[in-house]
């Protein structure tokens, strides 16, 4: 006898294009070139993560 268990997906395709749009728009707000925007992309996670992390109780 198997046993089932139920497995919930779940898509989270919504949040991620939100977050794309805003980071266009934040770049075109900005009037970032095409490489400041490429390395925005790449070290604001970094910035972000940084900041929020230090907002932790620790």
């Amino acid at each position: 006898m198997e046993s089932r268990d139920r497995i919930k997906i779940e898509q989270h395709g919504s949040t991620g294009l939100l977050w794309i749009a805003a980071w266009l728009f934040t770049i075109g707000f900005l009037e970032l070139s095409f490489w400041k925007g490429v390395l925005a992309v790449v070290v604001w996670p970094y910035f972000l993560g940084a900041t929020l992390a230090s907002l932790l109780p620790q």
